[in-house]
């Protein structure tokens, strides 16, 4: 019986490729790209366009630098580094010991002066009476010689005494005019004036002024509300006008200082909206503000050493101009408060085009002011006129 062999199976049946896992990817990876392409596309030509933004950007303000007016020794400092002032309030105080004697002196002076101006007004009101008086023996000795000469016509009385009458009456006419220029050179020293507009005490007043000015000047005031800062006045310190002693930042005041490419600056305009993002609150807070200004020159071009450009290895760089941004709600800055130079991100909104690219109109108001230094001179002035007042009391021509 002849066995049969079984057939080996068959193993050359064909064997299905794995599917290319690579290119599936590298097609999914191509659509997510076209698709963020034209989602990138969209959201510039509906949104992005009307953006430009910058992150070098830095809160400005306004730093006030306290110094003294007049020389002294200090005495007491009134407020340390970071420290709230108001305006009017004392920082630092001088030894007021020279200014009170300079002060006292020109008190006495003034005093003395109205009183000297007095007499100027009652001498013109003497002279005015003795002027007077000379008309009256002008008259008499008129009507005496006319009296006598017509009795020596009629040969009553001798020529000698008619002679006598003639010199009499010279000599009255002659003291008439002498008590005459005698009141004008008094009245001119008066003329259209009252104790008080009388130059020499107007001179004497305005010494006056000045001393209060030196006294009240040794206690010196903080001019705006703020923060102290870069205090360096130690006590006993001997100070010289115009010396730095601490400053005071407005830190209600601050605004931002964004530089941006001159490419960036195409479509901005004065007035447009901003969005302000500041690094201290790491983004979370955001500040709504506008355009106040566009620079009118780029940063290197103010630059103590201004590029030169004229060289044979000159390479371009895109410059950056200064945009000055300001917050349009103060109480943002209340409750997020900024300092100076704190980095900021900011970006403006382009929408709206109708603003100019540069102011068009000088300004109405100052844009700072304090009148903390005209409270002193009012002062002054109320000193002055107390003094005149007491030392005018019964003069005919004080009309004050």
């Amino acid at each position: 019986m002849s066995s049969q062999t079984p057939l080996a199976a068959d193993n050359t049946a064909p064997v299905q490729p794995p599917k290319n896992r690579r290119g599936v990817l590298l097609r999914l990876l191509v659509v997510a790209l076209v698709l963020a392409g034209i989602g990138w596309g969209l959201w510039y030509f509906l949104e992005g366009r009307w953006y430009e933004g910058t992150d070098d950007a830095y809160v400005s303000g306004n730093i006030v630098q306290i110094t003294p007016q007049v020389a002294g020794s200090v005495v007491t400092i009134g407020a340390d580094d970071g420290d709230l002032v108001h305006a009017g309030d004392i920082l630092v105080k001088l030894d007021p010991a020279d200014a009170d004697v300079a002060l006292a002196q020109a008190k006495a002076s003034l005093a003395s002066t109205v009183r000297k101006v007095r007499g100027l007004y009652s001498n013109v009101t003497g002279a005015q009476a003795e002027v007077a008086a000379r008309k009256i023996a002008v008259d008499k000795a008129q009507a005496d010689y006319n009296r006598r000469r017509d009795l020596a016509k009629t040969g009553a009385i001798s020529a000698e005494e008619l002679s006598h009458a003639e010199d009499t009456l010279t000599t009255a006419q002659s003291a008439l005019t002498t008590a005459q220029q005698q009141y004008q050179t008094s009245n001119v020293l008066v003329d259209d004036t009252v104790v008080a507009s009388h130059p020499d005490v107007q001179t004497a007043a305005a010494k006056l002024r000045a001393a209060f000015l030196d006294d009240v000047r040794t206690s010196i005031v903080a001019p705006v509300d703020g923060y102290v800062a870069k205090r360096s006045v130690q006590l006993g310190q001997r100070v010289a006008p115009g010396a730095p002693l601490m400053a005071v930042v407005p830190l209600h005041g601050v605004w931002i200082d964004a530089n941006f490419k001159e490419t960036q600056l195409t479509k901005m305009r004065i007035g447009q909206p901003v969005e302000i993002r500041s690094d201290v609150y790491g983004g979370a807070v955001t500040y709504k503000g506008k355009v106040e200004s566009l620079g009118v020159g780029t940063g290197s071009a103010f630059a103590l050493l201004p590029a030169q450009n004229a060289t044979g290895n000159w390479i371009k760089i895109v410059q950056r101009v200064p945009v000055r941004v300001f917050f349009d709600d103060p109480k943002q800055l209340e409750e997020h408060p900024l300092r100076i130079g704190l980095s900021t991100k900011v970006d403006v909104n382009l929408r709206d085009q109708s603003g100019p690219l540069l102011s068009r109109q000088a300004p109405t108001q100052p844009a700072f002011n304090t009148d903390v230094y005209q409270q002193q001179l009012a002062k002054a002035d109320g000193l002055i006129a107390e003094i005149i007042h007491a030392n005018s009391a019964g003069a005919s021509h004080d009309k004050q």
